[in-house]
């Protein structure tokens, strides 16, 4: 499928949900509730925030020279050295340094928190209002030259002393999955200018053609734990949003052929998670990338929940694996320096639905929900998708 077919395809699709699932979501919010309340909170927080931009705050002493529409951040774990205060930064894995340069990324979260939830709203509430206050962060973030981003992640994860940007850096754009959810949410509630999305789904393409074809994004491709997940989860999703089979059928490849051998073992464990600090945490964090890959897979036809490699690695026995660790922590008997925070993840709750599993329904059912557009959305997806 061309580019030109974009909006066709998100149409059927939507992303991690289908037109006809969105029906169902659409028609349990409009019998009131818990869900609809939540939902229409989440939605006017959207409605009085933004717009943003990369181009509102810039770095003072970055390590290049910046354009001012270049998307800048910082690594999370790098600090300054005590034997050499003015000389390249030292890592400190699973310690964020708290004075790093910040504001691009909290804006981004931001936006794309926004853009879900108002599409949510538009879609599910008919809050009218919503696709007008979209077009205005949309337009700002992804069209208007003076204050759009441009479509690469040359400067995202930065080392003072170290590296003007790393691959790594494009894991911090998982959250333009969000910002896309809630575009095509829009789309189908209607009313969306046309034009304004023809440039935005430009953008997204462009993104994607960075990422699949850089140096930094096909080091990012072949990484050997979460960052080739969520790279591939990244691929995938712009690529519906976009139009681009090519890519998109790569992505399933990609998972089959490296993902899945590459990272988890036949017993459910992926060693490069379970080595960091923080184990459970970068554990949970990259199921919940495999669990997106296999939801945008399932809802084009393509079953990944139950691939398998030869010697009998899955996403399906990792999920099973970590799920009770997840609603028990304190059961995790491995590295985990900081609190466990269990209300983010969603893995258990979309590898429940996907798999038909009632054991990994009952371990989501047991999760706290953080009140974020990405948990709240995830969860009428999979309490309405149960059979």
């Amino acid at each position: 499928m061309e580019r030109n077919d974009a909006a066709a395809q998100a149409r059927e699709t939507l992303l991690v949900t289908s037109s006809e699932q969105a029906h169902r979501i659409r028609e349990a919010v409009q019998q009131g509730g818990a869900a609809a309340g939540g939902l229409h909170a989440l939605v006017d927080d959207a409605l009085r925030a933004g717009p943003w931009s990369v181009t509102y705050y810039r770095p003072s002493q970055p390590e290049a020279d910046l354009r001012v529409n270049d998307y800048f951040s910082e690594g999370y774990y790098w600090w300054p050295d005590p034997a050499n205060p003015d000389g390249p930064y030292i890592r400190r894995d699973g310690e964020p340094n708290p004075n790093r340069f910040l504001a691009n990324a909290r804006d981004l979260k931001k936006m794309c928190d926004a853009l879900l939830a108002l599409g949510a709203g538009a879609c599910f509430l008919d809050r009218p209002e919503c696709g007008n206050h979209a077009a205005a962060l949309l337009d700002a973030w992804f069209v208007a030259p003076s204050t759009r981003m441009n479509p690469h992640l040359e400067f995202g994860q930065a080392v003072r002393g170290v590296s003007s940007g790393r691959a790594r850096g494009i894991i911090e754009t998982v959250l333009l999955i969000h910002a896309a959810q809630g575009i095509l949410l829009l789309e189908a509630a209607g009313g969306a200018d046309a034009g304004l999305l023809r440039a935005v789904r430009r953008w997204f393409a462009d993104y994607l053609e960075w990422i699949t074809g850089s140096a930094k994004g096909r080091a990012e491709m072949a990484a050997r734990n979460n960052h080739a997940t969520w790279w591939t989860a990244q691929a995938a999703a712009f690529a519906i949003f976009s139009g681009n089979s090519a890519i998109k059928r790569m992505a399933w490849d990609h998972f089959r052929d490296y993902l899945v051998p590459v990272q988890i073992r036949p017993d459910g464990s992926c060693p490069q998670e379970e080595a960091r600090p923080i184990s459970l945490s970068y554990s949970a964090m990259n199921l919940d990338g495999f669990a997106v890959i296999c939801r945008l897979a399932e809802n084009d036809g393509v079953d990944l929940w139950r691939f398998e490699t030869p010697g009998g690695a899955g996403v399906a026995k990792a999920c099973y694996y970590l799920a009770p660790y997840v609603a028990d922590p304190p059961n995790w008997r491995k590295p985990q320096t900081h609190p466990f925070d269990a209300a983010g993840f969603v893995f258990p709750g979309l590898a429940g639905v996907g798999l038909e599993s009632g054991a990994l329904l009952a371990a989501y059912d047991r999760l706290p929900r953080a009140n974020s557009p990405w948990v709240q959305f995830i969860d009428l997806v999979v309490r309405l998708g149960r059979r």
